[in-house]
């Protein structure tokens, strides 16, 4: 009898193995064919181990060299989805995206000058606010860390100051160039899911759809409202003006919310306090 356990032969007869003690079950003339099988095996094996290691040096390295490359384009593709550029007078550096044919900023606006080097007043005060009918900015919560993320909030009256808001070679994008926008990206349903980043540190969760596929990276910077002054909606939603105006008091501008992938395009009076993006001329 062969044990199969150990390999010892055993005589015909044996009910246990004599080398490791365990129950016989293969009769010893089956040995042989055992025996012979299992150097084959053995060989296939060390025959499957010896074809990699036969492998050229040089085609190992040219598949290296291959792999290598292609992490270096992916990484490029990403690392150069953005550009920068330092065009305000305060120095300020913006990222800023291509989305169709359009060159948009990738942050909103943080400047506190007009274009000609005139101040844009900072006000802080909820009964100074509502009272305006020039151009001002403040943080939110007037909160100069909250500044750090979303940028400023200014009233649509800086947006229209004819000394120019936004950075040489840059505007404030109308009605219709927040249309483009959202049309080439699938439409007002759909768009600010693309729009918006893909995140529920900043955002509220469940941050409905967001992508961020456009590379916008839109924040829920809050607004600070037009009748009492006060700060709201930090979280829960960005608001962006528009250059257009829809009547004598209000003006067009752009929504959106933690809890929906649409972008809502809607007035507001023009004393409330939005973030702004710039699109290049």
């Amino acid at each position: 009898m062969y044990c199969i356990y150990c390999g010892k032969d055993n005589p015909d007869n044996a009910k246990f193995c004599m080398g490791c003690g365990k129950e016989m079950s293969v009769p010893k003339q089956d040995a042989e064919k055992i025996k012979q099988i299992e150097p084959l095996s053995h060989k296939a094996t060390e025959s499957k181990i010896e074809i990699k290691d036969k492998i050229p040096l040089g085609k190992k390295r040219l598949y290296i060299t291959i792999c290598i490359l292609i992490l270096i384009v992916l990484c490029g593709i990403v690392l150069h989805r953005y550009t920068y550029k330092t065009d305000d007078k305060e120095g300020n550096t913006y990222k800023t995206i291509k989305i169709g044919e359009q060159v948009w900023m990738a942050e909103n606006l943080n400047v506190s000058h007009y274009r000609n080097g005139d101040t844009v007043p900072q006000v802080q005060a909820a009964k100074e606010w509502i009272n305006l009918t020039t151009g001002a900015w403040c943080y939110y919560e007037n909160n100069v860390e909250n500044g750090k993320t979303y940028g400023k909030l200014y009233n649509w009256y800086a947006v229209n100051d004819p000394r120019g808001l936004a950075p040489e070679g840059w505007h404030i994008p109308t009605d219709d160039e927040w249309t483009i926008l959202t049309n080439c990206l699938g439409g007002e349903d759909i768009a600010g899911g693309k729009l918006k980043e893909n995140c529920t540190t900043l955002w509220w969760s469940p941050n409905t759809g967001a992508t961020n596929k456009s590379g916008f990276s839109a924040l829920p910077g809050g607004h600070r409202g037009d009748n009492n002054g006060a700060f709201g909606v930090i979280g829960n939603g960005g608001y962006w003006w528009s250059a257009t105006e829809f009547n004598a008091t209000y003006a067009w501008s752009r929504l959106m919310y933690y809890d929906y992938a649409n972008v809502y395009r809607k007035g507001y009076n023009k004393k409330y306090g939005f973030s702004i993006r710039c699109v290049k001329n």
